[in-house]
């Protein structure tokens, strides 16, 4: 099969498998509309991404690249559930709800610590987000990565120690004021 990612064959290839890939994340999300979305997401993906020489497992290709999608999705929502219940809990605590000023506090902090993260590389990222917001164990990152269990342990201390230097920088206060 010819490179998805080159013009003339990426409308051929769209045709061949997008509804199948919107039919297994249908299956995969319960929900036609999520499913619509994340395969066009994944095609988008595809098309912005180097050329591949030949695809020999297009689905699994495009399987791959739609569950990571759903996954930084439900990432995505858990951190926005973590958000409301911590306003919550700030609101029942302190009887108010916390004022615009330190919303966009605590808004800017987390919008620090996404852009810290996502300037890790891919698998030491992928690993430290598994870890800490799936509660995933080393075993499982590695089955899940396809690496050993001593290359987890690597990319999670890579990814430690790149927090650790970014909450020890000197322009850390320049970057991110609601930090204390």
């Amino acid at each position: 099969m010819a490179s998805p990612c080159t013009a003339y064959s990426i409308e051929s290839f769209y045709h061949d498998h997008h509804g199948w890939l919107q039919g297994w994340l249908h299956r995969r999300t319960g929900c036609p509309e999520r499913a619509a979305d994340f395969a066009q997401e994944s095609f988008l993906r595809l098309l912005v991404r180097p050329p591949v020489e030949k695809l020999d497992q297009p689905r699994a290709f495009l399987t791959r690249i739609a569950t990571r999608l759903v996954i930084d999705d439900s990432r995505r929502a858990r951190l926005e559930q973590a958000w409301l219940e911590v306003q919550t809990a700030f609101a029942e605590e302190h009887l108010h709800a916390p004022s615009a000023e330190e919303v966009n506090e605590w808004l800017d902090l987390l919008e620090w610590v996404a852009r810290l993260v996502q300037e890790l590389p891919d698998k030491p990222r992928r690993a430290f987000l598994m870890s800490r917001l799936d509660g995933m164990a080393q075993g499982e990152i590695a089955e899940e990565l396809g690496v050993s269990i001593s290359m987890v342990k690597k990319y999670m201390a890579q990814a430690l120690l790149h927090c650790h230097k970014a909450l020890h920088s000197p322009s850390l206060a320049a970057r991110c004021p609601a930090l204390p």
